[in-house]
């Protein structure tokens, strides 16, 4: 599969909310870059980050523009989510939509995603929640 196919069948298996389908493509060691917090490290700790994302968000990305040449790409797109329960630290969720531009940067190896950076503004994302 061609890189930008690879992108493609990743933010498709998203949309599906197929997570499986997600761990499929990404690498065993995956480095997972978040917009904000700790660098996870293997595919278990990305599982984990997506059975919480699973619960606390549901996301729908349109819009998308992918990038990419050899082992690295980048997607841009607009996400389109409900906040369906609180999160540390975050305001508290009342199933309050919010939308807004992302992007995200990958390294690939072996025909596998090895390496996510999500990109996102925080404090656009809050404000949008907490009116």
């Amino acid at each position: 599969m061609d890189s930008k196919t690879l992108i493609k069948t990743y933010y498709d298996a998203f949309n599906a909310g197929d997570t499986e389908a997600m761990l499929a493509l990404v690498h065993d060691e995956i480095e997972h870059h978040v917009n904000e917090g700790q660098i996870r490290r293997g595919k278990d700790l990305f599982a984990q980050f997506n059975d919480h994302m699973t619960r606390s968000y549901k996301e729908h990305l349109t819009d998308m523009v992918i990038f990419a040449d050899g082992e690295r790409a980048a997607a841009e797109f607009v996400v389109n989510g409900t906040y369906l329960q609180t999160d540390e630290g975050l305001p508290p969720a009342k199933g309050q939509s919010y939308r807004l531009p992302a992007g995200a940067f990958f390294t690939l190896r072996d025909g596998k995603i090895a390496r996510v950076t999500t990109y996102y503004n925080l404090a656009d994302w809050t404000r949008q929640v907490s009116q």
